[in-house]
């Protein structure tokens, strides 16, 4: 198919437009913005200044992508949003461009943002990430690859969502979630995230491993500290490498386990 644009449609004469790209009645795109090829953008949809967006994503009715963040600190200074290749960007979800001069929000490849999700500014999202319906995140908000933030997931400024972890819904989060675990509550975990560990191939030695150190962590006697150090001892995977590293990189700490009694075996 050829590109389509509707006639009411509203699009900046500077604008780079792709290939077979689909834009539907009153869509905005302003000026400087980039959209390749294959891209779908639905009716109502804004697609705010200086947004580059790459091949195959699709915007939702009345989504609003690159507006101003919500920062008393912005002064206009130029800043983007990028997005990838891949997205599903569905209904009223707002994407807020960054709030420092050169700077951008980011959103990698192939992540599935549900109906009225927001992503604030200079958040990062990285790959096969899917946020459902209502879930909200502050700046500089860090999504890391494959976690799954369950409905109405509320994420305060400068919080990370690690690797593969994933939220119930409801979940409120100002405390860092390592990767592979699961949140709930209010800044709790409570337990590996095995279904989503299973679908990403990992091994049975390796689920065993991440389990293993969930347990170390928040069931043992170790303070965390001692705890990273017990694993790095014992662990010689990439995965718990991985784990220790992002652990020891936070600067909000990390969620707390909740009082349930010890978790059953990795099966």
């Amino acid at each position: 198919m050829s590109t389509q644009i509707h006639p009411s449609a509203i699009l900046d004469s500077s604008i780079d437009l792709g290939v077979e790209v689909r834009i539907g009645p009153y869509a905005i795109i302003e000026a400087g913005c980039v959209i390749e090829d294959y891209c779908q953008i639905a009716a109502h949809a804004v697609i705010c200044k200086g947004t580059l967006m790459g091949p195959h994503n699709q915007v939702g009715y009345g989504a609003i992508i690159g507006a101003d963040p919500q920062d008393y600190g912005y002064r206009g200074g130029r800043s983007w949003v990028e997005i990838g290749s891949g997205n599903k960007i569905r209904e009223y979800v707002t994407i807020h461009r960054a709030s420092t001069e050169g700077t951008a929000t980011s959103i990698g490849n192939d992540n599935f943002l549900m109906g009225g999700v927001h992503v604030g500014h200079d958040a990062e999202i990285g790959n096969h990430a899917i946020l459902a319906n209502n879930t909200l995140l502050s700046g500089y908000v860090e999504v890391g690859d494959g976690a799954f933030l369950g409905g109405a997931t509320i994420v305060h400024q400068y919080t990370r969502i690690g690797r593969l972890a994933i939220t119930r819904g409801g979940t409120r989060l100002g405390k860092d979630v390592p990767p592979y675990f699961m949140a709930t509550d209010t800044n709790e975990v409570s337990g590996i995230n095995r279904i989503g560990l299973r679908r990403a191939g990992f091994s049975h030695e390796t689920r065993r491993a991440i389990q293993a150190a969930y347990e170390m962590l928040y069931r043992s006697e170790l303070n965390v500290t001692q705890a990273l150090e017990e694993l790095g001892r014992k662990f010689h995977l990439a995965e718990i490498a991985h784990l220790i590293g992002f652990i020891r990189a936070s600067k909000r700490g990390i969620c707390r386990g909740n009082r349930a009694p010890k978790m059953e075996e990795e099966e």
